[in-house]
């Protein structure tokens, strides 16, 4: 079996975030519930721009945010997500492979535009999030072959992309290389809207046994089971072989397929500024743990890290290298 050389390969949504401060008062105005995520359409997104404070561009997006994070960590790592042949999409791939990130996948001609997240965040840092996902929807099936995904030690997919019927064909795809490959495979789930509207697919999968490591939060581990998070939690760590529950300002729990628990406590910050991408930097950090051959403490350790620095200033990439911040606190 050929030796994989890249550490990991995700497969997620290419979103431009524009980031503004706002308050509670707005969000109610315009029918929000702080700390969600929802998706619009391209004349909800102009309404709501234009009622905006004015926005910082930071290029997103759930996995390639975890991608930027495992490059400032020291990773090899590759995208696959679907950009507009246009100045936002211009703008994606610069930053991303700016960050030390492979980005590969050829610019889409035409409508819709790159997508883009509208983030409103509250003086307590909780980002609300309304998502236009325009050309990532069109992400071609054959969009990451299967040498390339062969190459990689772990897959990491995003549930955010797994609603439109091309990248879901396009993530089946890779998972089923990756499993001819002996690779392992990471899901995140996302948020609550997507596991509600996707709970048999996700449920499919571990019961498949094409999960090797699942992320969730204690709100979607709920859900996917129908159940409270503390029955949620028991049974999902039976069910995939390592098991990640964040839960903001309480930390993050591990469950490995020995039925071992192991628990970190959130570090604490001087302030939270924007919550925007705290799960997927936690992401980094965990993944780069386990390319690296430590151990899930120090895994969930890296994660805690690695999410601290990104809650301290705007925006969902770290602004600090995080391999200096590892070797400082671990």
């Amino acid at each position: 079996m050929t030796e994989p050389t890249i550490d990991v390969l995700a497969i997620g949504n290419a979103i431009i975030d524009v980031i503004a401060d706002t308050d509670d008062a707005f969000l109610a105005a315009e029918g929000m519930r702080s700390g969600s995520m929802r998706l619009i359409d391209a004349e909800r997104a102009v309404e709501l721009y234009g009622k905006m404070n004015p926005g910082r561009e930071i290029s997103g997006g759930a996995a390639a945010n975890t991608l930027a994070g495992l490059a400032s960590l020291g990773a090899k790592v590759a995208f696959v997500g679907q950009v507009a042949d246009d100045q936002l999409g211009t703008i994606y791939r610069h930053d991303l492979t700016a960050a030390g990130v492979a980005f590969d996948t050829p610019a889409r001609e035409g409508e819709p535009p790159t997508g883009r997240c509208l983030i409103l965040v509250t003086p307590d840092g909780q980002r609300t999030m309304n998502t236009l996902l325009g050309a990532s929807h069109y992400l071609p099936e054959d969009a990451a072959s299967d040498e390339l995904v062969a190459s990689a030690k772990i897959l990491l997919l995003e549930g955010y992309l797994w609603d439109p019927p091309e990248p879901r064909a396009a993530m089946r795809k890779a998972i089923k290389a990756a499993r001819a490959a002996g690779r392992r495979i990471a899901f995140a789930t996302c948020a609550d809207f997507c596991v509600k509207t996707h709970r048999k697919d996700f449920r499919a999968l571990i019961d498949d046994g094409l999960i090797d490591i699942l992320f969730a939060n204690e709100e979607e581990a709920a859900i996917l089971e129908d159940s409270d998070a503390a029955s949620a939690v028991e049974t999902l760590a039976r069910d995939v072989p390592l098991l990640v529950i964040t839960k903001g300002p309480e930390g993050a729990l591990a469950i490995d397929e020995n039925g071992a628990r192991f628990e970190v406590a959130a570090l604490p910050v001087e302030r939270v500024v924007d919550t925007t991408g705290a799960g997927d930097v936690f992401a980094s950090g965990f993944l780069y743990g386990q390319v690296s051959g430590r151990s899930v403490l120090d895994s969930l350790r890296m994660g805690s890290i690695a999410s601290a620095e990104v809650i301290s200033h705007y925006g969902a990439r770290p602004e600090k290298s995080l391999k200096d911040l590892v070797a400082e606190q671990l």
